[in-house]
């Protein structure tokens, strides 16, 4: 007899490690199973789009408050002084292209 067990606590062991290795070996086929994965899978790429989505929101609306701040004073009338030539900027870049646009369509 090894340390003294008796043959039942030996059997009794024997139990107990097949019992915890059918736990082990169930843990693992679930692990490795192909909808686990999949769906591990989904779950990461579901996580990291909405990271993404979070930072571009989080982009959007500093880039958003930033240009407002810009063009609102703090008492939320527009500032004229700066609206006026970015509209002048943004209605020259519109013909620019339209120009450019319809000069692809005659040739």
């Amino acid at each position: 007899m090894s340390e003294g067990r008796t043959p039942a606590q030996i059997e009794a062991d024997i139990v107990r490690r097949r019992q915890q290795l059918a736990v082990t070996l169930d843990e693992i086929g679930v692990r490795v199973h192909p909808k686990t994965i999949t769906d591990n899978a989904k779950a990461s790429v579901r996580e990291a789009v909405d990271r993404t989505a979070g930072r571009a929101y989080v982009a959007v609306n500093r880039a958003v408050s930033g240009v407002r701040a810009e063009l609102v004073s703090e008492d939320g009338a527009p500032r004229l002084e700066r609206i006026v030539p970015v509209a002048v900027a943004a209605a020259a870049l519109v013909v620019v292209v339209a120009g450019l646009s319809s000069r692809r369509r005659n040739k």
